[in-house]
């Protein structure tokens, strides 16, 4: 019987095991729909999950379902928008709750969530993408599935790794929980229990534009009292950390129909004046245990009133302190006689109606002294500010009391005593004479270090004046890096600077001993956009990209005009002096107006924009040279050197126009390849330098008659254009003696040319052997006898390549003087000789078909001669040396020597 029992046993063990481990490959499909549908069903909203696991063993006697990639979508007017998403959602239930019907709710008895995306965001027309409950005329489900849904039957739940956004678009207000890990137990399905949880995130809040904590660290270990009848919740046992400042909580809060009550109060558990440097983020207050404090530090608050549409629970918030100190262990100096005397309020509900009085705030380092007063009215509307700042201040103190950071070098003497008096309203509709700032300000040896910039600043004497609507700026003068600096001036809205993100407007007058654009270098990570670095601030995330790169970059701040005046300024590798004229700085672009300046023993005069706006800096120019030096102009500048390499030769001066556009490298130099423009240049010179030009090396080894040390660059005026890379050159006209030599073509950036150069070279510079000839034959025409020339320049310029037609031309002139010759000779008639002498000047080809055959060979024999002929013509030449000549070898014979003379001597004359 026994034996029996036992085996029973083992048998429905076994069908119970397999029942455990078969149950989820059936049920997993189901509990997938179910859980899709019950939530579909209910919400004006999408819920979608990658996979849906079902364990019933390993939390057994209850059942784990998983759920994976985890999304909750929007839709209109937020279609698309994720108003949830999670990596895993895990849900812990009775294994009976897998096998209710479709009509039955389900009981969760605990639930995880990690990885956790919400955004909660309400529009300008104040939609709320939370709303997702369907209208009440539409039926949530078919009557018959009226009962589907979920039941909280929750022990525990636990949420890791989590954000919240909230994103109020019609208020400017923004709140953000990031790196959230929150976890609570209890028995929340008692009518009345106690919940235990603990919380810690990083916070970050922004109104306005105004970032008012940016991931300042919360913690909160509460008990909370949980009545469900009432829906009221209570704090018990509690402690809260912001930042290192502990606070404790009492009260509660009630979730009515229509409304909630909030009856809270706060306030520290101790009063010691270390609470104060508690509220400071710790990266900046460092270590407080160690620091000695005297005096009290107290911070108390209490809410209490109805939240709805329209109120806030009433308020009011006091932070106090009598004459306290502290001092770190590790500073020489201490910061004493500390007075704060602050409160923040809302007596009505009314949001609108938040005001802060500051009645003190002053401390003292050594005998500096600061003191603050402010009233601030309407926190949360149209903002009214009365203020009053007074003291003065050693700068160099403040990091021999305070930790400050490590690359923040502050040194100077700070004096102020300043009123102001506004409303946000009117410096948002920048009616600046509803305002009123009255008092002044100084600093003097001031110094800034900081990693960001090149250079320590430092400001030997700034002075300021406040007015009514403007701010004068007395005197600023200083020096960073090689640069020194002197400006006066005026500021016409520096509240809405300070208070409204406005751009600083101003007229000013700068002057400069030596300014050296390099030490306005800024340091900008060259892989990563703005909107990557503030996700990146936004997630905590390491920033990553390409390498740091120092770029210049014109203040994106700044509207203002400027009369600039420079004796030096350093830009690359140039040195302008005498600078002055008009700059405009506006929307990232600096306009450039009347500038002149004097360089390279000339004058220039300069007009255009450049801006730094875009990724790739642009600009515009239009440049007016004056008596330049040419030499020294063409080896300094590349844009020159690229657009004429040739110019670099000569010696002497040049007037130019130019207009230029394309884009600048981060440090404000041309990209030659992108540019565009024209130059027109004006050239003054008497002489080059030709050994110094591969190019006229290279001329000067294929035209043996012209000497180019002896050109003749008078008047030498000449136009170029250039785009992508490419220069077109207008032809130009250059004179050797009597001969007019004229040169066009092009070459890109890179050097490579495509010239060409033609002339008309007289006979007599072809040597004494053709002027010889030319006194033979007797015509006084034949004297002005020329010949076309051809240069076809190629190649690169360093390594140019050079060829001529030259050849071509000495044999049409050498057969065309051989015939006349030859007729001469032979008596065919004064006529005919005339004929071919008008051919010879006036390029006549019409020779009949007998005489053109009879010359081309004579012209043959004759360059065959010279050129290294067959030895079988000499030979008979020498076996018929008895033999007397015929009229025809005497005509090779002069052909010879004229070519002898041209080709053979090299600058004979």
């Amino acid at each position: 019987m026994k034996k029996k029992i036992v085996r029973i046993v083992g048998v429905l063990v076994l069908l119970i095991v397999a029942i455990l481990v078969a149950a989820p490959f059936f049920l997993e499909s189901k509990i997938g729909e179910i859980i899709k549908n019950n939530v579909n069903n209910n919400v004006n909203a999408t819920l979608d999950f990658s996979k849906a696991d079902l364990s019933l063993i390993s939390n057994f006697p209850n059942a784990e379902v998983g759920l994976e990639d985890v999304v909750l979508l929007n839709k209109a007017p937020f279609e698309g928008d994720t108003l949830f998403a999670a990596k895993s959602v895990a849900l812990k239930m009775g294994i009976g709750e897998l096998f209710k019907g479709q009509g039955e709710a389900i009981g969760i008895k605990s639930l995880t969530l990690d990885g956790a995306v919400v955004n909660v965001t309400i529009d300008k027309e104040e939609n709320a993408s939370f709303d997702i409950a369907l209208p009440s005329d539409e039926p949530s489900a078919p009557a018959e599935t009226s009962g589907e849904g979920f039941v909280l039957d929750l022990q525990s739940y636990a949420i890791t790794n989590t954000k919240i956004v909230y994103d109020d678009r019609s208020t400017g207000m923004r709140l953000e929980i990031s790196e959230m890990q929150h976890n609570g137990k209890g028995d929340l399905s008692l009518e009345k229990s106690e919940l235990d949880t603990f919380t810690e995130a990083l916070v970050s809040f922004e109104m306005d534009s105004t970032n008012y904590l940016n991931k300042n660290k919360i913690q909160l270990d509460a008990l909370i009292g949980v009545d469900l009848n009432e829906n009221k919740y209570s704090f018990l046992e509690n402690e809260a950390l912001i930042n290192q400042l502990a606070l404790v909580f009492d009260g509660f809060i009630k979730l009515n129909e229509n409304n909630q009550e909030v009856d809270i109060s706060f306030k520290t558990p101790s009063s010691d004046f270390k609470n104060f440097l508690a509220v400071i983020p710790a990266e900046y207050s460092k270590n407080i245990e160690s620091v000695k404090t005297t005096g009290n530090f107290i911070l108390e608050g209490q809410f209490k009133g109805i939240v709805d549409e329209e109120h806030i629970p009433k308020f009011n918030i006091k932070i106090n302190s009598e004459n306290a100190s502290f001092k770190y262990p590790d500073l020489p100096k201490s910061v004493r006689n500390v007075f704060i005397d602050t409160e923040i309020n809302n007596n009505t509900g009314i949001v609108e109606d938040t005001y802060v009085d500051i009645e003190k705030l002053s401390f003292m380092i050594d005998e500096d002294k600061f003191n603050m007063t402010a009233n601030i009215k309407e926190l949360m509307g149209n903002t009214k500010v009365k203020a009053h700042i007074d003291g003065n201040m050693n700068l160099a103190n403040l990091e021999q009391a305070y930790p400050v950071p490590a690359d923040l070098d502050l040194k100077g003497l700070l004096v102020a005593d300043v009123s102001t008096s506004f409303d946000m309203a009117s410096i948002e509709k920048e009616q600046y004479e509803k305002t009123t700032t009255n008092g002044k300000l100084s600093i003097s040896d001031f110094e800034y270090k900081s990693a960001e910039i090149p250079n320590p600043v430092k400001l030997k004497t700034t002075s300021l004046t406040f007015n009514p609507t403007t701010v004068t700026l007395n005197e600023l003068s200083g020096t960073t890096g090689k640069t020194d600096f002197n400006a006066k001036g005026t500021i016409k809205n520096l509240l809405g600077f300070m208070f409204n993100d406005e751009k600083v407007e101003g007229d000013f007058d700068l002057s400069s001993n030596t300014f050296a654009l390099s030490d306005f270098m800024v340091e900008e990570n060259e892989g990563q956009t703005q909107e990557d670095k503030t996700e990146g601030a936004e997630t905590g995330g390491t920033e990553t990209g390409g390498a740091t790169e120092e770029k210049i970059k014109i203040p994106s701040f700044l509207d203002a005009n400027i009369n600039a005046s420079a004796n030096t300024v350093l830009y690359d590798n140039l040195t302008l002096k005498d600078v002055k004229g008009n700059l405009r700085i506006k929307d990232e672009k600096a306009t450039l107006t009347n500038m002149t300046s004097s360089i390279f023993n000339g004058t220039m005069a300069f007009n255009g924009e450049v801006s730094t706006k875009e990724e790739t800096p642009t600009f515009a120019m239009n440049l007016d040279m004056k008596q330049l030096g040419i030499s020294e102009t063409f080896k300094s500048l590349e844009l020159f050197k690229a657009v004429a390499p040739i110019a670099q030769i000569l010696k002497g001066t040049l007037d130019s126009d130019i207009k230029l556009s394309g884009n600048l490298t981060d440090d404000l130099v041309p990209d030659l390849l992108t540019l565009s423009g024209d130059i027109f240049a004006d050239i003054m010179t008497k002489e080059i330098d030709s050994e110094s030009a591969p190019l006229l090396t290279a001329l000067d080894s294929k035209l043996s008659f012209i000497d180019l040390k002896q050109l003749n660059l008078d008047d030498l005026k000449t136009k170029l254009s250039f785009e992508n890379g490419l220069v077109s050159v207008k032809p130009f006209t250059v004179k050797y003696k009597d001969i007019a030599i004229n040169v066009g073509g092009s070459h890109t950036f890179d050097k490579k040319m495509d010239y060409r150069a033609t002339m008309e070279v007289p006979a007599k510079y072809l040597g004494s052997d053709v002027n010889k000839l030319i006194s033979q034959i007797g015509e006084d025409d034949l004297k002005d006898l020329t010949i076309p020339v051809v240069a076809s320049i190629g190649g690169n310029y360093d390594n140019p390549s050079v060829s001529t037609d030259l050849s071509s031309g000495v044999k049409n002139l050498t057969g065309q003087l051989v015939e006349i010759q030859k007729q001469k000779l032979i008596g065919k008639g004064k006529d005919k000789a005339k004929d071919l002498l008008s051919d010879v000047l006036g390029g006549n080809n019409s020779e009949t078909d007998s005489t053109k055959t009879s010359t081309k060979d004579g012209v043959k024999e004759v360059l065959g001669g010279l050129l290294g002929g067959s030895k079988k013509d000499t030979t008979e030449v020498k076996a018929d040396s008895a033999t007397p000549k015929k009229d025809e070898d005497v005509v090779k014979e002069k052909a010879k020597d004229i070519l002898g003379g041209l080709l053979g001597k090299k600058k004979s004359e």
